[in-house]
């Protein structure tokens, strides 16, 4: 196993105080670019987004890319920036719980301060049991606190991936969420839901962090601090952004033959310098 450092502790324990409020922003990267312009930007801590890291390497998403590929990345994205790194790591590329206790191990290794860990199956066609859901929430903090580190675990729930914002869903969720928290997490995120009426009562009902997901459509930020949201991931909106901006400028230059359209903020020596040691 490796040791923890002292620095690595610090921002552990830094991102587990940024989800006690103001609410925490987190912008999700797929490589050590996006992630050094996050933080360039103002964010306060970085997670990957594992649809974005998998097409970035040429893959589907959902535990297509191989978990050490994965893992590279988040290496990257951890020794790119200053700020504390979470990383999504979808089901935890591991049908086992001792593959998943070896999986974090490796995770800690690399410098993460916290993980996204979901209990979807077959990318959310099915679910785990709350009880082989919270187990292996156990297992994570368990390896965690032995490695001398407070992981700051997101325990993603994809009930409403399926039903959406059926209301009917909802005890189910309080029900997951309250496990997964007595299980050890710390952040519980039901991925899909979005309707702030079905928020505010979540928020009501589970007196713990609540992670929503924004994207097009969502509620705003200032509605979601309002209802007591404690943290909002752009999950993989902003990687979307980018793929249908590239696509339009490229569209754009063979139809005018002109570069004239590349305008950016950024130019080739100042994104060097995001990366000069």
């Amino acid at each position: 196993m490796s040791s923890v450092t002292s620095e690595h502790r610090r921002k552990a324990e830094q991102l587990l105080a940024l989800h006690r409020g103001p609410l925490l922003l987190l912008p999700n990267a797929w490589d050590a670019l996006s992630a050094k312009i996050f933080e360039e930007a103002g964010f306060r801590a970085v997670a990957t987004t594992s649809a974005g890291v998998a097409w970035a390497l040429g893959f589907a998403d959902g535990e297509n890319v191989s978990w050490h590929e994965m893992l590279g990345i988040v290496e990257r994205v951890v020794d790119a920036v200053k700020v504390p790194v979470t990383a999504d790591i979808e089901g935890g590329f591991s049908s086992t719980t001792p593959d998943l206790i070896y999986r974090i191990e490796e995770l800690i290794g690399v410098g993460a301060c916290g993980i996204n860990l979901e209990d979807g199956l077959d990318h959310g066609a099915r679910l785990r049991s709350v009880d082989d859901a919270a187990e292996r929430i156990d297992a994570v903090r368990r390896v965690a606190t032995k490695l001398g580190l407070p992981l700051v675990i997101n325990a993603r729930t994809d009930l409403h991936l399926r039903a959406g914002n059926d209301p009917t869903v909802l005890e189910e969720t309080v029900a997951r969420c309250r496990a997964y928290l007595a299980a050890g997490a710390d952040c519980v995120y039901p991925i899909g839901l979005s309707d702030l009426s079905l928020i505010e009562r979540l928020v009501s009902q589970v007196p713990a962090p609540i992670n929503i997901i924004g994207r097009r459509g969502a509620p705003s930020i200032a509605e979601l601090q309002a209802a007591g949201v404690a943290r909002v991931s752009t999950a993989v909106t902003p990687a979307l952004f980018m793929a249908g901006a590239l696509e339009d400028a490229m569209k754009k230059l063979i139809q005018s033959g002109s570069f004239d359209h590349f305008t950016s903020t950024f130019d080739y020596a100042r994104v060097q310098k995001l990366f000069a040691h």
